[in-house]
């Protein structure tokens, strides 16, 4: 049991300096982000993923991971395709999904926000899906000077309900970047 705490212990101070080393603010697509103070910075390895942090849950696997992605002005697929899109992840369709679409007005620009909640099938493109249920994503394309930054969260509902006040924040305060 004291290995047990003492390792506990250790991976908690790991985690803080991690967590202590990680940016407040970083950039995407011309805009600058400010990450909200708990969550983790992850680094990324793949070329489509352009930042990523990670919301931390009750234990280890209650976790989440918001992502944000940026392809350039005009690609990407538009706002709708991607709404579409990730409403696409879900087992639920149509009716059955509970889901809701907003937009909202941010630096006089429509910034799109997102909100499923239901069996979301994770998974690569193309490849099998892995069904998470009761999982909620929250999703926002926001405008920027090189084109949209999309960024999305996936957890837990329980834990999305809370993280979703401050997405919300960090996705329209986002700034235009010097």
């Amino acid at each position: 049991m004291n290995r047990f705490v003492a390792l506990a212990s250790l991976i908690a101070t790991i985690s803080a300096s991690i967590a202590a080393d990680a940016p407040k603010t970083f950039p995407v697509g011309g805009l600058t982000f400010q990450r909200p103070g708990s969550w983790g910075w992850i680094e990324t390895r793949s070329p489509m993923r352009k930042a990523q942090l990670s919301v931390p849950g009750a234990d280890t696997k209650s976790g989440g991971e918001v992502v944000f992605f940026h392809f350039g002005p005009g690609n990407g697929g538009g706002v709708q395709a991607n709404v579409d899109r990730w409403l696409g992840q879900f087992e639920e369709k149509g009716s059955a999904l509970v889901s809701k679409v907003e937009t909202v007005k941010v630096r006089n620009q429509d910034l799109t926000l997102v909100r499923a909640q239901g069996t979301y099938l994770s998974g690569m493109p193309g490849g099998p899906k892995t069904p998470q249920p009761d999982t909620l994503l929250l999703g926002a394309i926001v405008p920027g000077p090189e084109g949209a930054v999309f960024i999305r969260f996936t957890g837990p509902s329980a834990l999305g309900k809370t993280a979703e006040p401050a997405f919300r924040k960090m996705a329209e305060a986002a700034t235009e970047a010097k």
